[in-house]
């Protein structure tokens, strides 16, 4: 790698970091926020909430701007943004304000992650691409599993703040790198026409169904409201793929999808986003709530997983590049999946160290799957429509951890209910006593124990969709690839 080529990954690697770690970097610092602003935790998690939803709702849109109108300018474009959102959040005077300013972070990190890919394979030669992509998705698993860590640290140390103003340089260090030494892109088959029946149809889409699954920890499936935003949501997709299949102009080019490996790997990583989500939203709350541990010392237990991440991560992208993504991702899901299960049999005399060390297993799943399973989706679709496919699986992963939190908190909420429930009525008369905390105790690491199981279970589909990923490592001969991106098709398989 010469120096222009490790300057132009380093701008973009500030750039998309810093975006995927901001979605789970402040869920540690949560409760300091709750005492600052005197709010409830309905109000505090919309903090969480609006980033999220902003980044699933605009993904898509922002992906298909950047392929018409220039990869670097939207990425300059969202790196500022993100950075003039980041010193708002930490100046903040009252929640609201901070809630709106998560808003416009995610509407720039819906813009900057899906535009890093291409733009950081243009500064490498065709045969490192597949090597590049991995390591991407690397480090996208350590964005992600590092942000408790990282966001208990900087809350223990410093405040809350320093959360958000950590971006501020980072974000300007990533404008002054890509405006030298990263060169402009298209996707030249776009045109120049704005899809507005396609954007606004599939925008419509994600905030309907992602707002949905955020309102049913409140208010369950069962909620009036949430089943109108989930079927408004499958209206909108069923109007998208009509627009898009019938459309002059349209944004997406639905062939992507014929081709398996993508379809696969879409999938996948949806999956394992829910996993990735659930393992770190139920081990966060069992550390706390259960052991008693605190925020801090609960962000560096989790941030094992990061380690792990980081082992495998290493070893895996080689292995997808020589004999193909579906040996490590089906491996990595499959670890990943036992290691929830056996978070399950964590009972009452469990220590910190036996969680950490599911927790580095799980890291080393989670690394073993998330580089090999991006490599698979960007490698089986036309050069120039790499962006597009980058939003497309980004999307889905967006979408994954937002239907994993919706699932796993009913599950436990439920599963606490019933527990506590049957401890009441066998005690009711020996409420207060010894004998039933005792037993309301037990109840609990039970229903942690249901919930984690029925967490592994969920991440089963993961497996047969990790095998159907990319079995032939080498792309297609140039003359096919330009034949498939002429023609706006996939490669054939």
């Amino acid at each position: 790698m010469n120096r222009k080529s490790a300057l132009s990954f380093t701008a973009i690697v500030l750039g998309f970091f810093m975006a995927l770690l901001d979605g789970t970097i402040v869920n540690i610092a949560l409760p300091e926020m709750t005492r600052y602003f005197d709010g409830g935790v309905d109000r505090i998690s919309w903090v969480v909430n609006a980033y999220n939803l902003a980044f699933a709702v605009f993904i898509l849109s922002a992906s298909r701007l950047a392929d018409q109108f220039g990869r670097k300018k939207v990425f300059l474009l969202g790196t500022a943004v993100f950075g003039l959102a980041s010193l708002l959040s930490g100046l903040a005077p009252n929640l609201e304000f901070l809630i709106g300013a998560r808003f416009v972070q995610g509407l720039a990190g819906a813009i900057i992650v899906p535009v890093s890919i291409p733009l950081v394979t243009q500064a490498f030669p065709k045969e490192k691409h597949g090597l590049i992509i991995g390591l991407w998705g690397a480090l996208s698993g350590l964005a992600a599993a590092s942000g408790p860590a990282l966001g208990g640290v900087i809350t223990d140390k410093l405040n809350w703040e320093w959360i958000f103003y950590v971006n501020v340089p980072l974000a300007a260090l990533s404008l002054v790198l890509t405006w030298i030494f990263i060169g402009e892109s298209k996707d030249p088959t776009a045109g120049t026409a704005l899809d507005w029946p396609g954007m606004l149809a599939i925008s419509g889409a994600m905030f309907s169904m992602t707002y949905g699954l955020i309102r049913v920890s409140d208010e369950g499936w069962h909620s009036r409201s949430v089943l109108l935003l989930l079927l408004g949501a499958a209206l909108l997709l069923a109007v998208f793929t009509v627009s898009q299949l019938r459309g002059k102009a349209p944004m997406l080019s639905m062939s992507l999808f014929r081709s398996g490996p993508f379809s696969a790997s879409s999938l996948a990583l949806l999956i394992v986003g829910a996993g990735l989500t659930n393992v770190a939203i139920l081990t966060s709350f069992f550390l706390t709530r259960v052991m008693g541990v605190s925020e801090l010392r609960a962000g560096l237990i989790l941030s094992v997983m990061a380690l792990g991440t980081i082992v495998t991560s290493a070893l895996s992208s080689p292995v997808a590049v020589r004999w193909g993504s579906h040996l490590p991702a089906t491996a990595g899901i499959a670890l990943l999946m036992l290691m929830t299960w056996s978070l399950s049999g964590l009972g009452a005399d469990a220590s910190t160290g036996d969680v950490a060390l599911r927790l580095f297993a799980a890291g080393l799943g989670i690394g073993m799957t998330m580089a090999p399973v991006m490599t698979s989706a960007v490698n089986h679709v036309p050069e120039a429509k790499i962006g597009m496919a980058s939003g497309i699986v980004n999307m889905a992963k967006a979408i994954g951890s937002v239907l994993g939190v919706a699932i796993i908190v009913t599950m436990l909420q439920q599963n606490l209910t019933d527990r506590l429930s049957d401890v009441q009525a066998k005690n009711g008369k020996a409420a207060g006593t010894g004998m039933a905390a005792a037993a309301a105790k037990t109840a609990t690491y039970d229903a942690y124990s249901d919930t984690f199981a029925a967490a592994a279970w969920l991440l089963l589909p993961g497996i047969p969709a990790a095998l159907l990923c990319d079995r032939s490592p080498r792309r297609k001969q140039a003359s096919a690839t330009g034949r498939a991106a002429a023609e706006g098709s996939p490669p054939a398989e």
